[in-house]
């Protein structure tokens, strides 16, 4: 009896044994087939087309067999334009010798070109086009003639330009980055200029390897004279119930050239109106106060709005004959911003004129 019950006890331990290495067969076999799928959907997929939405730019066509990697438009922003090579004058403080600027529509594209092709004959071919066209170099250089590592205050250093919606965008230019070369041209036109950044150089992408060992171009289209003129004229009355009300009043209508002081001609409906307003309260004596957005240092944005605040004040008692001795010009740079910069309609609502009641 105990020997039959032992017998049975080890069969069926034995089978137990049995189904669980067959068990434990069946899980690494699965194993085997899932890891290599893991594996594989792990791996960037290649670069096979344009990411969706994105398009050339009309003034500026591509170089054959480039794929588009990066795109983003605005309607209206502020650009700096390299003008001269890098300098380094401290550690993670890189920047252009020399810059200007332009505001306008703002397009940015970032393209892969073909493999085996060189950051040479890719900007040779740009140039020639635009050329072509009609586009006047303002600046360009390659290599050495660049300065040091022009991609960092290109690209790295300047978030205005970056391109950081994927991580294949934010790491171009990461890595290996050789053979740099940079051209700046311009078209004139009656409805306003046109400027062209194009940066080319052989890179790696620390993202997506299909990205790399290869030329990356990015280009920075601005538009001139495209901005949509939303800001209307504020009356004189309005003024005077606002500045009654909340003891101040904000005022889009006066226009500057970017990065300068000097008053646009269309600014005069609205001197006109505040020139009314200060005629027909001749006890009231206003703050003239420059505003601007974030972008740039803060002691020369300061500086900026200053110059702009005293501008207006001059307009006001040459123009209009209201006494100096009843405005007060004071520039507050980026310090009273009325919403967030995080965005072009934010800065734009920031860059602004306040009467404010002393």
């Amino acid at each position: 009896m105990t020997r039959e019950r032992n017998g049975e006890y080890g069969t069926m331990l034995f089978s137990g044994f049995a189904l669980q290495r067959r068990l434990l067969v069946a899980v690494l076999a699965g194993l085997l087939v899932a890891i290599p799928a893991v594996i594989a959907s792990a791996q960037p997929a290649p670069i096979t087309r344009d990411i969706a939405g994105s398009k050339d730019h009309p003034l500026v066509p591509r170089y054959e067999g480039s794929l588009i990697i990066g795109y983003k438009t605005d309607r209206f922003a502020e650009v700096d334009i390299p003008m001269g090579p890098s300098v380094n004058p401290g550690v993670e403080k890189r920047r252009f010798e020399r810059v200007d600027a332009a505001e306008g529509a703002r397009t940015r594209l970032l393209y892969v070109a073909p493999p085996k092709r060189t950051s040479l004959e890719v900007m040779r071919n740009y140039k020639e086009a635009l050329l072509a066209d009609g586009f006047k170099t303002l600046f360009e250089c390659s290599r050495d003639t660049c300065g040091d590592s022009i991609e960092l205050p290109f690209l790295e250093f300047n978030p205005s330009r970056q391109l950081t919606d994927s991580q294949v965008t934010e790491f171009a230019f990461s890595a290996n980055v050789v053979d740099q070369r940079l051209l700046v041209v311009k078209l004139d036109r009656p409805q306003g200029p046109v400027h062209v950044i194009v940066f080319t150089a052989h890179q790696d992408n620390v993202a997506n390897p299909t990205a790399g060992g290869r030329v990356a171009v990015f280009v920075d289209v601005v538009e001139s004279g495209t901005m949509e003129k939303r800001m209307v004229t504020v009356q004189a009355p309005e003024m005077a119930m606002n500045l009654g009300r909340d003891g101040k009043q904000a005022i889009y209508g006066i226009y500057f050239d970017f990065d300068k002081a000097d008053i646009k001609p269309e600014s005069k409906p609205q001197l006109e109106e505040m020139a009314k307003l200060l005629q027909a309260n001749p006890g009231l004596k206003v703050y003239i106060a420059g505003h601007t957005d974030n972008q740039g240092a803060l002691d020369y944005n300061v500086g900026l709005s200053q110059r702009r605040a005293e501008a207006v004040v001059r307009a006001l008692a040459m123009q209009y004959g209201i006494a100096a001795a009843r405005l007060t010009a004071r520039g507050l740079g980026p310090l009273a911003p009325v919403t967030s910069n995080a965005t072009e309609d934010g800065r734009a609502k920031n860059r602004r004129v306040e009467l404010v009641q002393q």
